[in-house]
């Protein structure tokens, strides 16, 4: 069973933080962590991502953007990224953890896996599609885990 859960986007502000927000609230018990392949060390949540998060009752408030390490690859036991792109550069950075690095949209659009892109300085409308497909794909693992 998949205890430590750790989802990785880029900047570690908008897509990593709320998805482990969604999937802690999921999957209680667990230890879900994010990190960023390029953090805004520090930051908190983008403004937009939080105001949805919020919305939908997520508490993503204390999120401090932290930089991907190779120690924290090496804790997790099932690693989250929004792309191959992302699952390459973990490869590149731990080639061990390659094995448990998956797409967090696997399981969509009937599972063939979706790509969630990031909405980092873009439109509103983005950001809530975005939202969306970390919602859809957060409930999806937790289904399965």
């Amino acid at each position: 069973m998949f205890q430590h859960i750790l989802i990785v986007c880029t900047g570690n502000i908008c897509r990593s933080p709320v998805a482990e927000a969604m999937l802690s609230e999921a999957l209680p018990g667990r230890a879900l962590s994010s990190a960023g392949l390029g953090a805004l060390v520090g930051h908190g949540v983008e403004p937009t991502a939080r105001a949805l998060a919020e919305a939908d009752g997520l508490d993503v408030a204390d999120h401090q953007a932290r930089q991907l390490t190779v120690e924290m690859l090496g804790d997790a036991d099932l690693v989250l990224v929004m792309s191959p792109g992302q699952r390459r550069a973990i490869a590149d950075l731990a080639p061990e953890a390659l094995g448990k690095t998956m797409l967090l949209g696997k399981w969509l659009d009937g599972g063939k896996g979706v790509d969630i892109p990031d909405p980092y300085r873009k439109s509103r409308e983005v950001f809530e599609h975005v939202h969306g497909l970390l919602r859809d794909a957060s409930a999806e693992w937790a289904r399965r885990l």
